[in-house]
């Protein structure tokens, strides 16, 4: 369960995220009003880095191994994921790492760019992570806004990715992307223009979003193994 301590520094890091995006607001999302997020978002993450960097350095070590055992095509992609995990770090708190569920989290966001690495395994590699991290994370009492935020994105990333290189079916693309990309793109666009941090709407009988990725990673181990033609 959170700490006290633990929702005071998600408090703090909301705030701080409020902050920035009541620039943009501020500033009528000109150019320059983006160019004042970017650098404060900058100077904020070198601040967090400087108090704490054993969770910049360990995040940088998870993209440095996945960089080094991707192609020249997934480092793109490892760049952004990176650049995502060190800009969030304030959400973490006084946590001097990011532990080992935040560790697979960031892991799995990695995937699409070891693609040429694991090949067909990749669903089950994002499933197995999905399930781990939250356990470990509820298990040992290590739950934070930053593996919340990241483990959403991680998926979001991932599946998104995956049906549009690997899933067949249009009706399962059009899914997902409602269950997963529409929310990510509307709350993202609704925090800009209110200038307040919204969170995805989250319910614990209804869960589109983890049904979805059920779905597909069945149909993708089911396409591991064809059926014989008789």
């Amino acid at each position: 369960m959170p700490t006290e301590q633990d929702r005071m520094n998600a408090a703090a890091s909301r705030e701080a995220s409020n902050s920035l995006l009541e620039v943009l607001r501020d500033g009528r999302w000109q150019p320059s009003a983006w160019a004042r997020f970017i650098a404060l978002a900058a100077m904020r993450s070198v601040h967090q880095a400087r108090i704490n960097p054993r969770p910049l350095l360990e995040s940088t070590l998870i993209h440095v191994v996945a960089g080094a055992l991707s192609n020249r095509r997934g480092l793109g992609w490892i760049a952004v994921s990176w650049i995502m995990a060190v800009t969030h770090l304030g959400m973490l708190g006084d946590r001097r790492s990011i532990g080992i569920p935040n560790a697979l989290t960031l892991i799995r966001g990695t995937l699409p760019a070891l693609e040429d690495r694991l090949g067909r395994s990749l669903p089950v590699i994002s499933l197995a992570t999905d399930f781990a991290d939250g356990k470990i994370a509820r298990a040992t009492g290590t739950v934070t806004p930053f593996g919340t935020q990241a483990d959403f994105l991680a998926d979001t990333a991932f599946w998104t990715w995956f049906i549009v290189r690997h899933e067949p079916s249009r009706a399962v693309k059009a899914l997902t992307f409602a269950a997963w990309a529409a929310p990510v793109v509307a709350i993202a666009a609704a925090s800009i223009t209110t200038g307040r941090m919204l969170d995805v709407p989250r319910s614990a009988w209804l869960r589109p979003a983890a049904a979805m990725e059920v779905v597909i990673g069945i149909r993708a181990i089911l396409r591991l193994f064809p059926r014989r033609r008789h």
